[in-house]
């Protein structure tokens, strides 16, 4: 399959945004308190993503005690919709600082005065979940953060993977990352991971020569679509 569409290519930020900044840090009452009173005493606001419904509650008081000042506003999907428009609308209008949400909020959202985004136990999203929400802040001008909250005891594979993303904004390097890590899974089958059972080829380390293998391929088959020629018969072994 590798190939069957055209693929365009987005290279450059809008003018004037920066790279987001990211780091990952263990679960930690003072380091969390830290970065949202250094977002808010910049005018700026906070974002912070906690994805079990059942005890949101429980976080929304927790902020407003870690960080009396700040005016905490919750969103999910158990809103009604017009009720969740009011809450995304009043963070907006800056009328609450941080908002406390489930990941309801990983795309279509657009306030640049946002600029940092904490996730809570972020060892447990994958890599392209985990860029999507980054993708929140960094809207404006202004230096956006990303804080990956995670376990104090995650594992050494799992600090590696969150490391892609403090190494960079490059979706397609999070993608190929993400590939080499976890494996592509099944084109045909319902396995979302795991390693393909190709003999030479990695579908990683590989990619030039793959897609040089795709262009010989169609070349082959624009002249000879049926493969009868006698020169390409050995092909059809391969099938």
């Amino acid at each position: 399959f590798l190939g069957i569409r055209d693929l365009s290519l987005i290279q450059t930020a809008p003018p004037r945004r920066q790279a987001i900044k990211t780091y990952i840090i263990k679960e930690d009452d003072l380091t969390l308190k830290s970065a949202i009173e250094k977002e808010l005493s910049r005018g700026g606001q906070v974002y912070y993503v906690h994805n079990r419904v059942h005890d949101i509650e429980e976080h929304e008081l927790y902020l407003k005690k870690l960080v009396p000042k700040a005016r905490v506003s919750v969103t999910h999907g158990q809103l009604n919709e017009r009720e969740l428009e009011k809450r995304i609308n009043d963070f907006y209008e800056h009328k609450s600082d941080i908002l406390l949400s489930t990941t309801i909020i990983e795309s279509g959202i657009d306030i640049p005065n946002a600029n940092t985004m904490i996730i809570d136990r972020a060892d447990t999203y994958g890599l392209a979940q985990l860029h999507q929400l980054r993708g929140r802040v960094g809207r404006g001008s202004s230096q956006s953060y990303c804080f990956l909250f995670s376990h104090p005891r995650i594992s050494e594979r799992t600090i590696e993977r969150l490391q892609v993303l403090e190494g960079t904004n490059d979706g397609f390097e999070i993608a190929e990352a993400d590939l080499e890590l976890r494996g592509p899974g099944e084109f045909l089958g319902t396995r979302q991971s795991g390693v393909l059972p190709f003999k030479m080829a990695d579908l990683v380390r590989d990619k030039e020569w793959l897609f040089r293998a795709r262009e010989d391929v169609l070349e082959l088959l624009k002249n000879d679509a049926q493969v009868i020629r006698s020169e390409n018969l050995p092909f059809r072994k391969l099938s």
